[in-house]
């Protein structure tokens, strides 16, 4: 009974059943593009008033859903992640958060050999906030609780490299 409550609340607080994260990844991800962002949050995350940041409550394991976005942001040809996740993960104790040491250890698996951006939270948050005013956000809230173990998943062009658009930018200063 309580777990349906919850169900219940988190509809029509979030406007998403929980089982449907997948699919709103599914239906938004040839949408988005660079500039847009994917974040897969923990329980703790607030929900933010931006009206570009979409919050999506999963009811899903964290880590299952990184995994799962990550699959999908690497399938798509028109985008890449630059993945973020906050600096203080690394020095939160066991002690004070059971559990956040194989949390460390099943995300750098997760991850693989992904380049990782390690930023503290609140520069990550600026970063989202400046982006949410202009373009769309998806959070995607899960029920993790452990500090600082968001993942941020800023969506660059898949098909257009940084050393392409320099390139580009300097045959225009040169007038070619």
């Amino acid at each position: 009974m309580k777990q349906s409550m919850v169900c219940v609340l988190s509809i029509l607080a979030v406007g998403c059943a929980p089982s449907s994260w997948r699919g709103q990844v599914t239906r938004q991800l040839p949408l988005l593009g660079h500039r847009n962002w994917v974040v897969i949050a923990d329980s703790a995350y607030p929900w933010q008033t931006s009206p570009g940041i979409e919050t999506i409550y999963t009811g899903a394991d964290q880590i299952e859903v990184v995994a799962s976005v990550l699959d999908a942001v690497r399938g798509a040809p028109h985008v890449r992640p630059i993945i973020y996740t906050d600096a203080e993960l690394e020095f939160v104790p066991e002690e004070n958060a059971p559990g956040i040491s194989i949390y460390r250890d099943t995300l750098r698996e997760v991850l693989g050999d992904a380049d990782v951006q390690s930023l503290p939270h609140e520069q990550i948050i600026a970063k989202l906030d400046e982006a949410g005013k202009t373009f769309h956000v998806l959070l995607l809230k899960t029920d993790l609780t452990l500090p600082y173990t968001s993942v941020f998943l800023q969506l660059d062009c898949g098909y257009w490299t940084a050393q392409a658009e320099q390139q580009l930018r300097d045959a225009i200063r040169r007038g070619e």
